[in-house]
Protein backbone atom coordinates (compact mmCIF):
# COMPACT_ATOMS: atom_id res chain seq x y z
CA UNK A 1 0.00 0.00 0.00
CA UNK A 2 1.59 3.12 -0.49
CA UNK A 3 2.19 5.91 1.72
CA UNK A 4 -0.62 8.52 0.77
CA UNK A 5 -3.16 5.16 1.46
CA UNK A 6 -1.94 4.63 4.63
CA UNK A 7 -2.08 8.67 5.75
CA UNK A 8 -5.20 9.21 4.75
CA UNK A 9 -6.16 6.05 6.89
CA UNK A 10 -4.99 7.95 9.82
CA UNK A 11 -6.42 10.79 9.05
CA UNK A 12 -10.22 9.14 9.13
CA UNK A 13 -9.10 8.16 13.00
CA UNK A 14 -8.02 11.30 13.45
CA UNK A 15 -10.83 13.12 12.53
CA UNK A 16 -13.19 10.93 14.43
CA UNK A 17 -11.72 12.16 17.47
CA UNK A 18 -10.96 15.79 16.72
CA UNK A 19 -10.86 18.13 19.58
CA UNK A 20 -8.62 21.16 18.34
CA UNK A 21 -11.14 23.21 16.48
CA UNK A 22 -12.06 26.02 19.68
CA UNK A 23 -7.80 26.48 19.44
CA UNK A 24 -7.34 30.12 18.69
CA UNK A 25 -4.77 31.37 15.50
CA UNK A 26 -2.44 33.40 17.53
CA UNK A 27 0.22 30.82 19.45
CA UNK A 28 -0.82 30.62 23.01
CA UNK A 29 2.56 30.84 24.38
CA UNK A 30 3.23 33.44 22.28
CA UNK A 31 6.51 32.12 20.65
CA UNK A 32 7.97 31.20 17.41
CA UNK A 33 10.67 28.44 16.40
CA UNK A 34 12.69 28.01 13.70
CA UNK A 35 13.84 24.39 13.44
CA UNK A 36 15.73 22.10 11.42
CA UNK A 37 13.28 19.64 9.21
CA UNK A 38 14.94 16.95 10.40
CA UNK A 39 12.51 13.47 10.92
CA UNK A 40 14.14 12.89 14.48
CA UNK A 41 13.07 16.22 15.96
CA UNK A 42 10.17 16.32 17.98
CA UNK A 43 9.93 20.44 18.46
CA UNK A 44 6.65 19.81 20.38
CA UNK A 45 7.63 16.87 22.14
CA UNK A 46 10.58 18.06 23.49
CA UNK A 47 9.84 21.63 24.33
CA UNK A 48 7.20 20.34 26.30
CA UNK A 49 4.47 22.23 23.89
CA UNK A 50 0.76 21.11 22.54
CA UNK A 51 -1.03 21.95 20.06
CA UNK A 52 -1.63 25.85 19.88
CA UNK A 53 1.11 26.90 21.42
CA UNK A 54 3.88 27.84 19.17
CA UNK A 55 4.58 28.76 15.55
CA UNK A 56 6.77 26.39 14.61
CA UNK A 57 9.18 26.87 11.35
CA UNK A 58 11.16 24.49 9.89
CA UNK A 59 13.03 23.80 6.86
CA UNK A 60 16.35 22.09 6.25
CA UNK A 61 19.12 23.63 8.53
CA UNK A 62 16.52 25.83 10.47
CA UNK A 63 18.22 28.75 8.40
CA UNK A 64 16.53 32.21 8.51
CA UNK A 65 15.58 32.96 4.51
CA UNK A 66 13.53 35.77 3.30
CA UNK A 67 10.58 33.05 4.14
CA UNK A 68 11.32 32.91 7.59
CA UNK A 69 11.67 36.44 8.12
CA UNK A 70 8.51 36.88 6.40
CA UNK A 71 6.56 34.23 8.76
CA UNK A 72 8.22 35.74 12.31
CA UNK A 73 6.68 39.36 10.93
CA UNK A 74 3.40 37.82 10.74
CA UNK A 75 3.99 35.70 14.15
CA UNK A 76 5.23 38.85 15.70
CA UNK A 77 2.79 41.63 14.23
CA UNK A 78 -0.41 40.18 13.40
CA UNK A 79 -0.63 37.19 15.87
CA UNK A 80 1.17 38.33 19.40
CA UNK A 81 4.36 36.06 19.27
CA UNK A 82 6.99 37.92 22.05
CA UNK A 83 9.57 35.55 21.42
CA UNK A 84 11.60 33.24 19.19
CA UNK A 85 13.89 30.80 19.36
CA UNK A 86 16.45 29.14 16.53
CA UNK A 87 16.93 25.38 16.96
CA UNK A 88 19.56 23.24 15.13
CA UNK A 89 20.75 19.98 15.70
CA UNK A 90 24.04 17.74 16.25
CA UNK A 91 24.34 15.06 13.49
CA UNK A 92 22.56 17.46 10.92
CA UNK A 93 22.48 16.56 7.23
CA UNK A 94 23.48 19.78 6.24
CA UNK A 95 26.96 19.84 7.57
CA UNK A 96 27.44 16.40 4.94
CA UNK A 97 28.08 18.82 1.93
CA UNK A 98 28.92 22.02 0.52
CA UNK A 99 26.19 24.39 -1.74
CA UNK A 100 28.78 24.25 -5.04
CA UNK A 101 29.31 20.53 -4.92
CA UNK A 102 25.35 19.50 -4.73
CA UNK A 103 24.65 22.46 -7.35
CA UNK A 104 27.27 21.31 -9.52
CA UNK A 105 25.33 17.07 -9.10
CA UNK A 106 21.81 18.88 -9.92
CA UNK A 107 22.85 20.60 -12.99
CA UNK A 108 24.44 17.64 -14.06
CA UNK A 109 22.02 15.74 -13.36
CA UNK A 110 19.20 17.57 -14.74
CA UNK A 111 20.57 19.30 -17.67
CA UNK A 112 19.51 22.48 -15.68
CA UNK A 113 21.85 25.04 -14.22
CA UNK A 114 21.52 24.73 -10.22
CA UNK A 115 24.02 27.57 -9.52
CA UNK A 116 21.31 30.20 -7.95
CA UNK A 117 19.94 27.46 -6.33
CA UNK A 118 20.64 28.22 -2.15
CA UNK A 119 21.18 25.32 -0.17
CA UNK A 120 22.43 27.12 2.70
CA UNK A 121 25.17 24.27 3.70
CA UNK A 122 26.92 25.13 6.76
CA UNK A 123 30.65 23.68 8.39
CA UNK A 124 29.79 24.55 12.37
CA UNK A 125 26.74 24.36 14.28
CA UNK A 126 27.30 27.10 16.56
CA UNK A 127 28.50 29.32 14.31
CA UNK A 128 25.40 28.58 11.99
CA UNK A 129 23.01 29.31 14.91
CA UNK A 130 24.81 32.42 15.74
CA UNK A 131 23.87 33.67 12.26
CA UNK A 132 20.69 32.73 12.01
CA UNK A 133 19.39 34.83 15.28
CA UNK A 134 21.64 37.38 14.02
CA UNK A 135 19.47 37.57 10.33
CA UNK A 136 16.32 37.97 13.14
CA UNK A 137 17.89 40.48 15.31
CA UNK A 138 18.99 42.67 12.26
CA UNK A 139 15.68 42.22 10.61
CA UNK A 140 13.87 46.00 10.71
CA UNK A 141 10.79 44.46 10.71
CA UNK A 142 10.97 42.43 14.36
CA UNK A 143 11.02 44.32 17.17
CA UNK A 144 14.48 44.70 19.31
CA UNK A 145 12.11 44.10 22.60
CA UNK A 146 11.50 40.77 21.18
CA UNK A 147 13.49 37.74 22.84
CA UNK A 148 15.89 35.22 20.43
CA UNK A 149 17.43 32.63 21.83
CA UNK A 150 19.68 30.20 19.52
CA UNK A 151 19.74 26.43 20.60
CA UNK A 152 21.39 22.59 19.24
CA UNK A 153 19.49 19.94 20.27
CA UNK A 154 21.53 16.83 20.97
CA UNK A 155 19.81 13.39 18.93
CA UNK A 156 22.07 11.38 20.98
CA UNK A 157 20.81 13.00 24.38
CA UNK A 158 17.52 14.74 23.64
CA UNK A 159 19.21 17.82 25.37
CA UNK A 160 19.39 21.77 24.44
CA UNK A 161 22.43 23.38 24.59
CA UNK A 162 22.15 27.20 24.77
CA UNK A 163 24.31 29.18 22.38
CA UNK A 164 23.18 32.51 22.41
Amino acid sequence: MPQLDHLLEANRGYAETFDRSSLSMPPKKQLAIVACMDARLTVEEFLGLRTGDAHIIRNAGGVVTEDEIRSLIISTELLGTREILVINHTDCGMLTFRDADLQKKLSAKYGSDAGRVRFHAFDDLSINVKEQVKKIRESPFISRDIPVHGFIFDVKNGRLQKVV
